[in-house]
């Protein structure tokens, strides 16, 4: 294999070490490899002196990583199997790695950014948003639960912002990634090769400085008074009974997204993200994401939502339960008791970014 046809590029420019997700006609999706790869390159540059930064990318125009790689999910789903379980702990640990990584962690969240491509971006320490950033956590939409922290990082949102996002899967552009939390600073994507050369020769702060400007103002900001009123509700039976009954046609059409997505994975959200607020740290919120991803890995939703979105692709998913109402709460409960594989166990670090 060439390094042109790996999946992940490794190499170093100047003071920066350069990774690029290398599977554009997967839309850089992540395989166990390319996690690995991911943090062995982090584990060579953490006390390299010559590398001062590090720089996530996507390969081709579409966008950074689209999330995991989900056809190896289905196959352990479908079939009773537990490599999944292998994969989250790796992409877990790495997750909580770079956002204690002790030098700059430049993420270039530009195109698309779902599930999985947060957890690789949007924990680092310098997370960049263009025109074109279109940034998700759609699990619920797959009978899964947002994981690699996205449960942490939404819980952080302001109001219920995170909340309405978890549930309905909603893709948000560069200004609400910022008002979010999932992001710092906007750059026009015509001026990112630029900045790249630059972050070769320059500390960080210098090089991002001439390219930082304003973004296409977002939608979420004039949502929040019907969005928090709506989501506040403790159960996602009373989410959707405020959003029908709220008289506007946004909370209607957010209604009208929310019940299409799995029953169980909605209340498992929903209980997750209001456990993760209490939890403290990312590593903690991780370790609990990681119990409901195994509990989930069991469950018939998970397989019946990537066939019907990524396998068959009918769009037309028969969830188990099917409604809300059936979905009790002990059935919300078996999703945060410890996997019979063991648990995820992250020390957490409190060090001070000498950079």
């Amino acid at each position: 294999m060439t390094a042109a046809e790996e999946p992940v590029r490794v190499w170093t420019e100047g003071r920066a070490a350069r990774l690029t997700l290398n599977r554009p006609h997967a839309l850089n999706a992540l395989t166990h490899t390319m996690v690995r790869r991911v943090d062995a390159a982090l584990t060579a540059w953490e006390h390299d002196p010559a590398v001062r930064t590090v720089i996530i990318t996507g390969a081709g125009a579409r966008g950074l990583c689209a999330g995991g790689d989900l056809r190896p999910i289905y196959e352990d789903a479908r079939t009773g199997g537990t490599d999944s379980a292998g994969f989250w702990r790796d992409e877990y640990r790495l997750n909580a790695r770079i956002a204690r990584y002790p030098k700059p962690y430049v993420a270039v969240m530009d195109g698309i950014v779902r599930g999985g491509g947060v957890g690789i971006s949007a924990h680092g320490s310098v997370r960049v948003v263009t025109e074109h950033s279109r940034i998700a956590m759609p699990e619920t939409g797959i009978g899964f639960v947002p994981d690699v922290g996205g449960t942490y990082l939404l819980a952080l949102a302001p109001g219920e912002l995170g909340t309405h996002l978890a549930l309905t899967g909603a893709r948000i552009g560069a200004g609400d990634a910022l008002l979010c939390g999932l992001a710092d600073h906007f750059v026009p994507s015509a001026d990112l090769p630029r900045l790249l050369a630059d972050l070769a020769t320059r500390p960080v702060r210098d090089a991002l400085g001439p390219y930082v400007s304003q973004p296409p103002p977002g939608e979420l900001a004039g949502a929040r008074s019907w969005i928090d009123a709506c989501y506040g509700a403790d159960t996602v039976e009373r989410i959707v009974a405020r959003l029908r009954g709220h008289g506007t046609g946004a909370a209607d059409a957010a209604a009208d997204t929310l019940v299409t997505k799995s029953p169980t994975a909605s209340k498992v959200a929903l209980a997750a993200l209001r456990r993760a607020r209490r939890l403290g740290p990312l590593e903690r919120v991780l370790e609990q994401e990681y119990r409901i991803s195994c509990a989930a890995l069991a469950s018939p939703d998970l397989a019946e939502g990537i066939r019907a979105q990524v396998i068959d692709k009918d769009r037309g998913p028969h969830w188990t339960p099917a409604t809300l109402s059936e979905v009790t709460d002990a059935d919300v409960a078996r999703y945060f008791v410890p996997p019979a594989g063991g648990e995820l166990r992250l020390a957490t670090t409190s060090q001070e970014m000498p950079w």
